[in-house]
C-alpha cells in the first residue's frame, strides 16, 4: 500500500506561505493550482487548511478578473464630476462619454447620449451609468436614457444610484396614497432586458426591505458608506458611536462592534491616516438615544450607554431638517461628552436647512458634520471651511463595483 505522507504543522505553514507568494507573484497561473492540488492528499487533519487556502486563491483569482473588467461610463449632469474622476483614477478600466441633456422649446427632453457617434463604443460593452434622482424632472430624463441603453445591445448595465430618494415612502397609511418606493422599483423592473439582470447599486437604503420590490430585469445591490467614515473616526480618536434611535442602532451597530472581524478590510485607505493605524481594529462604545414623552412633548434622551468623557460620533442614514440629530447631540453634550461629531450617508437638507448647523447657527452643536456626496445638488453648496466635511464616494463605488 502507498504510504501516506504527513507534514508537521510548522512546515505546512511554510508551504502555505510559499504557495501564496507564488500565486500573488505570478497572477494565479495554472501551475500554482496544480501545486495546491498536489497537497490534496494530506490527511484529514490538514484538509481544513488546504480548503481555506484553495478558497482564498480562488477568491483572489475572481477579484483579479473583476478588476480588469472595462466599463464605458455615462452620467447624469450632476454626476459628471464623479465620472471624470473615476476615469482619471483608472483610465485602463473606465472611459467616460459626455452626453447632451437639453430641452425642446416645449419643455420635453432632447437628449443625445455620448458614445454612439461618430463610432458606436457602447454596443457589446459593460456600461456604468451614474444617476442622481434629486427631482422628478431629471428622474424621468434619466429613465429615458436607461430605456435607450437597455435596447443598445450592451453586454451589461450597472446603474449607480447612491441615494434612493423615495426610500422613506415604502408604505401607505390610507387608501389612495402612493408608495413611491414601489413605483420607482416598478419602473426599474420594467426596463428592457439586456440578457443578464441590470444591477442597481444603492448606498444605505433607508428601508432594507425595498430591495425585494424589484423583480424581472433589475436587481438591487445594497452597499454602505461606513467604510468612508472609519478612517475619520481613527483620525479624530473617536471612542464611542451613538445612534439617534433604536432603528439606526439595529442597522449600523454591527459595523462598530468589537467582534467585527471585517472592520480593517472595510476601511477605505486614507493618506491622512498613518499606516500603523490600519493594522489594529478600533473599538467603540455603543450609545443609543431615543425619544421619550415629557408631558405634551417628546424629548431625546440616552437610553443605553454612558457618554461622559467620550469622543462621540452620531451615525444615521440620512438627514432632512436635522431636528432629531440636533437634539441627540445636545443630550450627549449635556451628559458630559468631550466632543460630538455627526455622520449621515445622505444630506437631503430641504430648503437649505443645513444652514442652521453652521458655526453660529441655532443648531451649532457638532464639532464636525460628516456626509457624502450622494446628493451633489446639496453637498456642492455646503461651505468648505465650516462644520461640514463631505466624503467622496468615488473610491467606494469603484471598490463595490467589483464586489459582484
Amino acid at each position: 500500500a502507498r504510504q501516506q505522507t504527513t507534514i508537521p504543522p510548522q512546515k505546512m505553514i511554510s508551504v502555505i506561505i510559499i504557495i501564496e507568494i507564488g500565486c500573488f507573484a505570478s497572477g494565479f497561473l495554472i501551475p500554482h493550482f496544480q501545486l495546491i492540488k498536489r497537497w490534496s492528499g494530506l490527511r484529514q487533519a490538514q484538509e481544513g487548511g488546504y480548503r481555506d487556502l484553495y478558497d482564498k486563491v480562488e477568491w483572489q483569482r475572481q477579484q483579479g478578473e473583476k478588476s480588469r473588467r472595462r466599463y464605458q461610463i455615462l452620467a447624469a449632469p450632476q454626476c459628471e464630476k464623479m465620472a471624470m474622476k473615476i476615469e482619471r483614477l483608472h483610465p485602463e478600466r473606465f472611459h467616460f462619454h459626455k452626453s447632451e441633456w437639453d430641452k425642446f422649446p416645449d419643455g420635453t427632453d432632447h437628449i443625445i447620449v455620448g458614445g454612439f457617434s461618430p463610432r458606436n463604443m457602447i454596443a457589446g460593452e459593460h456600461v456604468l451609468f451614474l444617476a442622481s434622482f434629486h427631482n422628478n424632472d431629471v428622474t424621468l430624463s434619466q429613465f429615458q436614457v436607461l430605456v435607450m441603453l437597455s435596447q443598445s445591445f450592451v453586454s451589461s448595465l450597472t446603474i449607480v444610484l447612491p441615494f434612493y430618494p423615495t426610500g422613506t415612502m415604502e408604505r401607505v397609511t390610507r387608501e389612495g396614497e402612493i408608495a413611491t418606493a414601489a413605483t420607482y422599483a416598478q419602473l426599474f423592473s420594467s426596463l428592457p432586458s439586456v440578457g443578464k439582470p441590470k444591477r442597481l447599486m444603492i448606498y444605505d437604503l433607508h428601508t432594507l426591505q425595498n430591495r425585494f420590490y424589484y423583480h424581472g430585469s433589475t436587481v438591487a445591490s445594497l452597499h454602505t458608506t461606513i467604510p468612508l467614515l472609519l478612517p475619520e473616526l481613527v483620525r479624530n480618536k473617536i471612542d464611542a458611536v451613538a445612534f439617534p434611535d433604536d432603528g439606526a442602532a439595529k442597522r449600523f451597530k454591527s459595523y462598530f462592534m468589537s467582534n467585527n472581524k471585517n472592520m480593517q478590510d472595510m476601511m477605505i485607505r486614507d493618506d491622512e491616516v498613518d499606516d500603523d493605524e490600519y493594522f489594529y481594529t478600533p473599538t467603540f462604545d455603543i450609545i443609543v438615544c431615543g425619544k421619550v414623552r415629557d408631558g405634551e412633548s417628546r424629548v431625546v434622551t440616552v437610553q443605553d450607554g454612558d457618554p461622559k468623557d467620550r469622543r462621540i460620533c452620531i451615525v444615521d442614514d440620512l438627514v432632512q431638517t436635522g431636528g432629531t440629530l440636533f437634539e441627540c447631540g445636545l443630550a450627549l453634550k449635556n451628559l458630559g461628552a468631550t466632543s460630538v461629531h455627526a455622520f449621515v450617508a445622505h444630506a437631503v437638507f430641504p430648503k437649505e436647512s443645513w444652514r442652521r448647523f453652521l458655526r453660529g447657527g441655532d443648531r451649532d452643536v457638532f464639532d464636525i458634520f460628516y456626509t457624502t456626496n450622494s446628493i451633489p445638488t446639496t453637498t456642492n453648496n455646503l461651505p468648505k471651511d465650516d462644520v461640514f466635511k463631505v466624503l467622496d464616494l468615488t473610491p467606494l463605488v469603484i471598490r463595490d463595483l467589483d464586489s459582484i
